[in-house]
């Protein structure tokens, strides 16, 4: 097999398996809502912490941003909420504020990790975003099923949402380390 027929076969693969794994996830019926759903956080939470490993300081709140917007949208579709790619970027943002100082902590420390403390980084970045994304991921997912049911979102359920998902996201990117790595290979 050329090299050419390799590379394509790979890049079919890897569009194949997005799109089974994030861009239809919504459309199967093999996996219930809730698998769904821990199957999108985890993905873009291994996706964005693969990505956050990369040199430049304080970029991460710029490129991590709108991924973990479309994890949102891909959320909603999950839930059953409509709403837009730019609208999942507003409720992000609604979101981050709605979390707190906690996500504006953990960006600065990240900048941190790469300018001042670099040779942490790559130890200390990976699981710091995988539990941040991780954490948004399971806001966001609440935050959906109450709007799509009409209820009233409270801001402290939400805080403690995210403080739990975030400790439960920084022990599953240990546990997934080989993984991680992996993708930030791929990447």
């Amino acid at each position: 097999m050329s090299i050419t027929n390799k590379a394509t076969e790979l890049i079919n693969n890897a569009k194949e398996k997005i799109k089974k794994e994030v861009s239809d996830i919504e459309n199967r019926t093999d996996l219930s809502d809730q698998q769904k759903v821990d199957q999108i956080i985890k993905v873009f939470s291994t996706f964005c912490a693969a990505i956050a490993v990369q040199p430049i300081p304080f970029a991460d709140i710029f490129v991590l941003t709108p991924i973990q917007g479309y994890m949102g949208k891909k959320l909603a579709d999950i839930r059953g909420y409509d709403i837009s790619e730019s609208g999942a970027n507003e409720v992000f943002k609604e979101l981050a504020g709605l979390v707190g100082l906690g996500f504006l902590a953990q960006q600065l420390a990240i900048g941190a990790y790469k300018t001042v403390l670099p040779f942490l980084g790559a130890i200390t970045t990976i699981p710091l975003v995988f539990g941040l994304t991780f954490g948004i991921g399971r806001v966001m997912d609440h935050y959906f099923i109450k709007k799509a049911k009409g209820e009233k979102i409270d801001k402290e359920t939400l805080q403690n949402i995210f403080k739990q998902a975030r400790a439960e996201g920084k022990k599953t990117a240990k546990d997934n380390k080989d993984e991680i790595n992996k993708a930030k290979e791929e990447l």
